[in-house]
């Protein structure tokens, strides 16, 4: 009966946790919303408080959320993420680890 309880328990906290840090959650980060353009000027990436939009070769729309300093992107929710690693952000430069390892400077 006492591991019932204590399994019981664990999952519920469990379920909670992951609801309040789930990707349900987007934090907002006003230095991260904005139009940007690679410094070669060949990417632009627009950030809105719900979407990534990615236009190499044409838009692609995706939802994202935050976690830490990684963004993680899905089409229409599906999984799995793809993951963009923030390595500098100011108001006039973001630099992101693209998931192909290449590491893409971007400006306002």
């Amino acid at each position: 009966m006492k591991n019932y309880a204590v399994a019981v328990l664990s999952i519920g906290l469990f379920l909670m946790l992951n609801t309040a840090c789930g990707p349900g959650k987007t934090t907002e980060n006003k230095k991260l919303q904005g139009s940007w353009v690679s410094k070669d000027g060949k990417t632009k990436l627009q950030i809105t408080s719900k979407q990534f939009i990615l236009d190499e070769d044409g838009p692609i729309k995706e939802d994202y959320f935050l976690k830490g300093d990684t963004i993680l992107t899905s089409f229409e929710g599906n999984q799995p993420y793809t993951r963009f690693v923030i390595q500098k952000l100011d108001e006039h430069q973001l630099n992101l680890f693209f998931p192909d390892s290449v590491t893409v400077e971007f400006s306002r």
